[in-house]
């Protein structure tokens, strides 16, 4: 019997296989990332409070793009037989540049199985009524299109509502559901009508990337770095693009905060369109790119109000009055959450790893391996695709990340008091 968190792990590796294959520049972003950890680790003995290297060694994040909100309702049936849970709502169209989605992630939600395998899918879903992107006809012909699609069949969903209900799976049934699982996010290989995916380029690209073809596709898989800047500089020395800036905080005398993301640019990709003759040309693509984050401490309500106020800032100095400089100073000022147990009669406080994502920095880094900005109409009416919506699709609730990391901390407390 393979519980969800070995059929997690499983997926998330062959994810990784599938993914560099189709993407080779992917697997230098992981040698580079795996040598400066390593690095990393080396200089700085005793440094894994925010991860120990072979859990950071094996961490990542996928993003996929979804058409409807029935395609989302299933995704939450797949991930669900993975132990994964949708946590955290992001409204991207309120993102500067807007996007035309809405947005939550997949993951594992308990601390023992965050250990285990904490693989995450931010999963995105095209706000196809916003009248700010697409019109009327555009809105009544994506639908179309979309309908005619099927992402995940009947039994890969079989599957997964029985590794939910039941833990797991046992084989052949784990293996059926973890290959099935992975076929459905390997790049299509049918052509692109190109009228059409060119018509949904011009209002949006990423529109195009989710409703301009019949299959669905990992969109970027995100490794863990414990020195980001260390590792941007490597992959600009060995000749591959970057965008042009890490997302995030500016890196400060602190200990790491939130989340700090960049990528290389998005790659040309040879895909095959269909002409309105017949013709079927290949042309490049550019909308996948390779993504790694460092993740640092989960901030407090409190203490994401100032980093919120503060994301657009590089000047260090503007931060280090804002945030104490020790973990210490974060506790003291309940900025940010740690977790407390004892080893004799010393209690040892440990931060707790921010496990979700920030809007800003998705939609930075959708904007930045993209050629052109979103058509955007402010004053045309938009559309709901609140957290309520989404939650009455997946008939889920889409959890809180403060509260999660709050009853950790407070759970770890509570077993303090416990002790005798």
């Amino acid at each position: 019997m393979a519980d969800t968190g070995q059929l997690r792990s499983r997926f998330a590796a062959q994810l990784g296989h599938m993914y560099g294959s189709e993407v080779p520049a992917y697997n230098t972003l992981v040698d580079v990332t795996r040598q400066v950890n390593r690095d990393f680790v080396a200089s700085h003995p005793g440094l894994e409070n925010v991860g120990s290297l072979a859990r950071v060694s094996a961490e990542r994040h996928g993003a996929i793009r979804l058409g409807t909100l029935d395609e989302l309702r299933d995704a939450a049936v797949l991930f669900g037989g993975f132990g994964m849970s949708p946590v955290g709502y992001y409204d991207l169209r309120i993102a500067d540049p807007p996007v035309p989605v809405v947005s939550t992630a997949f993951r594992p939600i308990h601390p023992t199985e965050l250990a285990h395998n904490p693989f995450r899918v931010f999963t995105s879903v095209l706000a196809i009524a916003d009248q700010r992107f697409f019109d009327t006809d555009l809105q009544r012909r994506i639908t179309a299109y979309l309908r005619r699609r099927t992402l995940f069949s009947p039994e890969l969903l079989r599957l997964a509502r029985a590794a939910h209900t039941d833990g797991g799976l046992p084989e052949p049934q784990a293996t059926q559901f973890v290959d099935a699982a992975t076929r459905a996010f390997r790049l299509g290989t049918e052509p692109i009508d190109a009228s059409w995916f060119r018509e949904l380029t011009r209002v949006s690209p990423v529109a195009a990337d989710i409703a301009g073809q019949g299959t669905t596709h990992i969109n970027h898989l995100t490794p863990r770095v414990l020195d980001i800047d260390e590792l941007y500089r490597r992959m600009t020395a060995r000749g591959i693009t970057m965008i042009d800036r890490i997302q995030g905080p500016p890196r400060w005398n602190g200990p790491p905060l939130l989340l700090r993301q960049t990528s290389f640019r998005a790659l040309d990709e040879i895909r095959r369109f269909r002409a309105a003759d017949g013709s079927i040309t290949d042309e490049p693509v550019r909308v996948r790119f390779g993504e790694v984050e460092a993740r640092g401490i989960a901030l407090t309500r409190k203490g994401r109000d100032i980093y919120d106020a503060l994301i657009g800032c590089t000047e260090i100095a503007l931060w280090e009055s804002a945030f104490p400089t020790t973990e210490d100073g974060l506790a003291d000022a309940d900025l940010a959450y740690f977790t407390y147990r004892r080893e004799g009669s010393t209690l040892i406080r440990e931060p707790i790893v921010y496990e979700d994502f920030l809007p800003a920095s998705a939609a930075g880094i959708f904007a930045s391996n993209v050629d052109s900005a979103s058509e955007f109409i402010s004053d045309a009416l938009s559309a709901d695709y609140g957290q309520d919506q989404l939650e009455g699709v997946i008939e889920r609730s889409i959890l809180d990340p403060f509260e999660l990391y709050r009853k950790q901390q407070d759970a770890s407390r509570a077993d303090q008091r416990s002790d005798p």
